[in-house]
């Protein structure tokens, strides 16, 4: 059974950072593509960023130049999201996802304000 657990959400000024954390354990697949989903008060849940198993990156645009999705480097199946410049338009919670061979597992999700 795989689990994905995030951590690292909070309340931050605009202009502000935050780094999220997320780790999948369990099954036996391998390296998961990892990715960050966000889902706004009322809106739909969206792409923020990606990094596959060849550890190419995808970014929603309007994260895009401010937000920075990598792997830990001991745990390949740990991803870390670098969030920088950050504006009240980012406040949602944010849902970690890990996928492979057609299957995806969610994180429980962490909530992140941006907020003066």
């Amino acid at each position: 059974q795989v689990q994905v657990v995030e951590s690292g959400g909070g309340l931050v000024q605009p202009g502000g950072s935050l780094r999220l954390f997320c780790a999948a354990s369990g099954g036996n697949f391998g390296i998961f593509t990892m990715a960050w989903y966000r889902q706004g008060p009322g809106e739909e849940r969206n792409l923020v960023a990606l990094i596959n198993d060849n550890a190419a990156t995808n970014y929603g645009d309007s994260v895009r130049g401010r937000f920075t999705i990598s792997r830990d480097r001991i745990n390949k199946n740990a991803v870390f999201l670098q969030m920088n410049t950050l504006k009240p338009e980012d406040t949602a919670i944010y849902y970690c996802q890990a996928s492979k061979y057609g299957q995806t597992y969610w994180g429980q999700g962490t909530q992140v304000t941006v907020s003066s």
